[in-house]
């Protein structure tokens, strides 16, 4: 493996604030306000709508876009992971000024699509990393890394598309620019060592290792998928609740939006952080994963209980402490999970999607909820019960340790 150091964990943690930033930004501001127009005749309701669609089809072309790319890196020669990190960096930022530029639902919801599949691919070569570089004693610092980033890079894009008054193209330039650059610059920092051929010997004692963890993986894959949509039911649609749940004025509920998603950002970074540090130094992931997942039932359950500006900043510190805590040991038990090391970037590379489409998918349900419902109360319920069955999937699974055991092998 390669040597990893603090020069590592700095371009790795760039390329993924840049990966965070241009994906959740829009989804946060530049595509609600793009959609939730003042000439739709039928209220601010179609403008959810329309937001939640555009980011599901996205989700599904990510869904397809990131194994794929994972899975032809894997069998490359040479340099496997840079060129898909710089080739997916640069599609994605070239549709995002698509984005930008595009007009109406249809247009905005094709060019996204792009946006969704370039991100997913270079998602793909930038986890494979973790697999590929690190020791198992190493990958939940890596995961935390990941999960940590995200919520740096909201903030951030949000911060300076809020605080600069930057409109909605410009919002959209400014993270092409971000993710052109970032990426590039982390992709070819970066080292990405030839892959490792294996024996036929050598592949067969893997594959016995692979049996025993292939269900462990699925559920793991399950659980992840539930507690992410019961995350994104409550942040995708955190600026339509705002406007529309609380009835903040546009100003307002833009610059409220940019305070709930720093408490959010402080938690998310501090419970990543311990966590994943912990689950490394003492080898256990299932359990804070639960926990973590526990937590974040909280923040909707809060919602539904007394909504109000106040519990809105309580509801996002528990968000940010569950989430940060599941998605970062989430993420290294996946990696402990992997079933063929010949694989690694299409099995992370499903890993990641799964995330994404889960953050996809909560829009798109949301959107329905609010339509049944006529208001939020359906997003929160659906929210708190997603979460709590992604808790319980993921309580299931077998540590690592005690499935290589089964075969007398090794994680």
């Amino acid at each position: 493996m390669a040597r990893v150091g603090v020069r590592w964990f700095a371009f790795f943690t760039l390329a993924w604030v840049a990966l965070w930033a241009v994906q959740l930004t829009p989804l946060q501001l530049l595509l609600p306000l793009q959609l939730d127009t003042d000439e739709s005749a039928g209220g601010w309701i179609p403008g959810v709508v329309s937001s939640g669609l555009v980011l599901g089809v996205g989700g599904l072309a990510g869904v397809v876009a990131g194994p794929l790319a994972g899975a032809l890196s894997d069998r490359g020669r040479g340099a496997r992971r840079r060129p898909w990190a710089v080739g997916g960096s640069w599609l994605t930022a070239a549709c995002l000024v698509l984005t930008g530029l595009a007009h109406g639902p249809w247009l905005v919801g094709v060019a996204w699509v792009g946006v969704s599949i370039g991100a997913a691919v270079a998602s793909a070569a930038f986890t494979a990393l973790i697999a590929d570089q690190l020791p198992t004693s190493r990958r939940g610092a890596a995961s935390a890394v990941i999960g940590s980033s995200q919520a740096v890079g909201v903030v951030v894009g949000v911060a300076v598309v809020v605080l600069l008054g930057l409109g909605v193209v410009a919002g959209y330039l400014l993270m092409a620019v971000v993710m052109a650059v970032a990426g590039t610059v982390a992709a070819l920092a970066l080292p990405d060592p030839a892959g490792r051929v294996e024996g036929r010997a050598e592949r067969r004692v893997r594959g016995l290792a692979s049996l025993a963890r292939e269900r462990d993986f699925l559920r793991m894959l399950l659980g992840r998928l539930f507690v992410n949509i019961g995350n994104a039911l409550v942040t995708a649609l955190l600026l339509f609740y705002l406007l529309h749940g609380l009835g903040l004025g546009r100003d307002a509920a833009e610059t409220d939006l940019l305070l709930v998603i720093v408490v959010y950002t402080v938690f998310v970074v501090a419970a990543s952080i311990v966590f994943g540090v912990v689950s490394d130094r003492r080898a256990g992931r299932r359990v804070p994963a639960v926990v973590g997942a526990g937590v974040q039932a909280c923040s909707p359950a809060l919602l539904l209980i007394h909504p109000s500006w106040g519990t809105t900043l309580v509801a996002g510190a528990l968000m940010g402490i569950g989430y940060g805590a599941y998605s970062t040991v989430g993420l290294a038990l996946a990696t402990d999970l992997l079933p063929r090391p010949e694989d690694h970037a299409r099995d992370l590379g499903v890993v990641q999607v799964v995330a994404a489409l889960g953050q996809l998918i909560g829009p798109v349900l949301g959107a329905g909820l609010v339509v049944l419902s006529g208001g939020f109360v359906g997003v929160f319920v659906g929210s708190l019960v997603l979460t709590l069955l992604g808790a319980v999937v993921t309580a299931t699974v077998t540590e690592p340790s005690v499935a290589t055991a089964r075969v007398g092998l090794r994680p």
